[in-house]
Order: C-alpha cells, then structure tokens, then sequence
C-alpha cells in the first residue's frame, strides 16, 4: 500500500486508465481486508486519476496517450474492468461524480465495441469533435475484424460488472452474446488461441490467461442468473478451469515462478500495430485470474473489483 501510495502521490506511471487493474486489487482489497487508511487513500487518489481521462464529449474513458489528440481519441475494451474502482470510490466518499462516469462509460463501450457477430473490436474510435462513433480497430488482436481472446474475455467479464453495478438487464443478453461467441470459437481442450481466429492445427500461441477471465465473468454472472442457466455458465467455468489445471499450471517450480504457461501479452502480426512481447509466457494477470476463479469455485468470496 505504502509503495502504491507513492507511485499515485507522484503520478509514477499513472497516465492511462488502469488504474483499476491496479488498485483495486491492491489498496482497495487491502484496505476491505485490514482498514488501513493508506489503502483508501491511494485508491481514491487513483479514482481521481482515472477521471481525468474521461471524455463529456463521446462520454468515455480515454485509454492511453495525450488527451488532445485525434489518434488517440479512442476506448479500448479491457476498461470494463477499470470501473468498479469508480463504484467503489462513490460509494466510499458519497459523491456520485464517480458512479456517473463508470456508467456513462459502460454504456458507450458496450454500445460500440460488440458487433453484430457478438464478436468484439478491442479498441474503438470516436470524433474527436462531435463524439461520435467513428470506427473500430486493433492494436493486440491478430487484425481489425478478429476477435483477440483476452479482449473477448474482458468482454465476458465486462458485461457481467456492468450488470452487477446497473442492474440493466440488457446487459445479461449482451453477456450471453458475448459469451457464446467466445464458446464457440475455443479449440478442443477450451483454452483459446491469443486470438479467436485461430483454432487446432494452427501454429500459433495460445493465451491462457483469456480461458481464466471469462471463467471469472461467468461465475460472477452466474449469481444473478436463473438457477438453470446459472448451472449451465458454472459448469463452463469449471471445465476451463480444469484444462488449465490439467494440461497449463506450472508442475515444477524450475520451469517457471509463475502459475500458468502459455499466456500472451502483446503478439505482432503483419496486421496489428502492437509489439512482439510476452508470448508464450507466464504472467501476472493469468496467475491473478487463475487463483481468482479458483477461490470463487471454492467458497462464496466477496470480490475486490
């Protein structure tokens, strides 16, 4: 917390928009757990930050780069996951300013970054002058009509915190959508390639780590959903969770310090604009999402985010 406290006092590195990825699985958590003051004094001060980068116009939240400039002018679906600091920080302080943004975000992401396939653009572009929707793109999927996995995943999990926060009920049918797509684009053991083109018999890298999001996102739908289809997205989450164990989990700490191989961060292709790194890889949010989902299949955990 102390060093967490620092980095947002300085502003180290906090020009973007995850500061939800950041804090509240650090200082927010640490602070539900032992009400240590620094705890929510650093994630507030984070909520604070993640609100500069909100845009009236096109109401959304910037993901990275300089504020005033047309290429940069975008979301990108992973700040789904952001938001619950924003809930957290209204709920914590009593002002709404927070709230109001999160869900004026929620509904511009979710408006713009599904298709009509259920599929989803990782990152979408809005006028810079006007506010609207302009165009979708990649920058970490294989190309710009693809669907990279962990941005379907993010998409799965998005959709089931933009319920629990709103109470919208289409968001269950967007989650459903968005789920099954992500379903039925899985290779036979269900743990997807870094990007949902790709199946078996592709030589391409897989990425662990979007099987233990979206197995996350489901548990979490599954406790507002009818007992039927609650059973039918639990199930889901344990057989991925299963084949990650099986055949992914790090069995011999020589191999790696992490928990589970084969997940990527950043794979170029001749049709991205992302850099060549992580590949192949253990990696901290594929280790996180693995233990989480772990812990919510066993015992009822009151979540962080």
């Amino acid at each position: 917390m102390e060093s967490f406290l620092k980095r947002i006092d300085e502003k180290y590195e906090v020009d973007h928009h995850d500061m939800g990825f950041l804090y509240s699985l650090s200082c927010v958590a640490a602070y539900k757990l032992t009400g240590n003051p620094k705890g929510r004094e650093a994630a507030i001060k984070a909520a604070d930050q993640l609100i500069t980068r909100y845009h009236p116009v096109g109401e959304f939240i910037q993901a990275w780069g300089p504020m005033d400039q047309p290429e940069n002018y975008r979301l990108i679906i992973d700040c789904l996951l952001n938001l619950p600091l924003l809930y957290w920080a209204t709920e914590e302080t009593g002002d709404p300013k927070y709230r109001e943004i999160a869900e004026k975000h929620i509904h511009t992401a979710i408006a713009n970054v599904i298709r009509e396939d259920y599929s989803t653009w990782h990152t979408f572009y809005f006028d810079m002058v006007t506010g609207a929707p302009d165009h979708g793109a990649t920058c970490q999927g294989y190309r710009d009509g693809s669907a990279w996995a962990r941005g379907q995943a993010w998409g799965v999990y998005g959709c089931a915190l933009a319920y629990r926060y709103t109470g919208e009920e289409k968001y269950i049918e967007n989650f459903k959508h968005v789920t099954q797509y992500f379903l039925d684009h899985l290779p036979e053991d269900l743990v997807p390639y870094w990007d949902l083109e790709f199946t078996d018999g592709d030589d391409q890298p897989r990425d662990s780590s979007s099987a233990s999001i979206a197995a996350c996102g489901m548990l979490e739908m599954a406790k507002y959903l009818n007992d039927e289809d609650a059973a039918f997205y639990t199930d889901i989450a344990k057989k991925l969770m299963k084949s990650i164990y099986d055949n992914y989990r790090v069995t011999d700490p020589k191999t790696s310090n992490g928990l589970v191989l084969h997940s990527t961060y950043s794979n170029h292709s001749p049709y991205n604009t992302c850099d060549h790194k992580g590949v192949d890889e253990c990696n901290s949010w594929g280790d996180y999402f693995y233990m989480e989902a772990l812990t919510r299949l066993s015992k009822d955990w009151n979540p962080y985010w």
